[in-house]
């Protein structure tokens, strides 16, 4: 498969955070590129520094040293109002404790994403119907979270992060709490928006889930490996 431009960039990028015993280095020079249309996956034991590295992708955090870069703009100096307004429509994030609202309706769950976008109340509807109709729930649109199950729970954290069509879509062990079935759900809905074209970066302990990627990398100890 042929991709696109670079969607995210990081050169030499180091991330470390303070400590009683000094400073700690939990990515040491990462250099990596994601192409527009990639299904990039990461794995890597525990403390190896894949959430940091998330973190960094999701615009969540920022590098101590090195060069981070988003559809080609560098974002070391970027205002705070343009770098809040890339994580709210170019990034999709999906957590793997799902962080939804349980009393609130699936739908209800989706129209949330649209909360500090603004937009006509009908458009935005008809774009959330349409985000849980991509990972087959636009049935359960009306019911309420609480009642579904933890991998159509999921889908419905996959429909809302997905619902303002977003550059990239970042997932950090989103099957980590899941079923064999309901990964494997979960894991269609994945392959069917990178398929439709959406980047995807996701990290995971579950080697068995390498067959969806198009890249596999590994971090061991604050770097990333081929």
């Amino acid at each position: 498969m042929t991709h696109g431009a670079a969607v995210l960039g990081m050169a030499d990028v180091r991330k470390s955070f303070p400590s009683p015993a000094g400073r700690v280095e939990v990515l040491r020079g990462v250099d990596l590129e994601i192409r527009r249309g990639e299904f990039v996956m990461v794995t890597g034991p525990s403390g190896s520094g894949k959430t940091t590295l998330l973190n960094l992708a999701a615009l969540l955090d920022f590098p101590t040293s090195g060069r981070l870069t988003f559809q080609g703009r560098e974002l070391a100096g970027l205002a705070e109002d343009s770098l809040c307004d890339l994580r709210k429509r170019a990034i999709g994030v999906v957590f793997q404790r799902f962080c939804l609202l349980p009393r609130r309706t699936a739908l209800e769950n989706v129209l949330f994403r649209f909360r500090y976008v603004g937009g006509a109340e009908a458009e935005t509807r008809r774009a959330a119907l349409a985000a849980l109709d991509t990972v087959g729930l636009a049935a359960l649109a009306d019911r309420p979270v609480r009642v579904l199950s933890a991998g159509e729970m999921q889908r419905v954290a996959i429909a809302r992060a997905v619902a303002l069509r977003p550059e990239l879509l970042v997932a950090d062990e989103p099957t980590g709490n899941l079923d064999a079935a309901s990964t494997a759900a979960v894991m269609d809905c994945f392959r069917r928006l990178n398929v439709e074209g959406l980047t995807v970066l996701l990290v995971t302990h579950n080697e068995g889930l390498l067959r969806y990627a198009t890249r596999h990398l590994v971090c061991v100890e604050g770097t990333l490996n081929p």
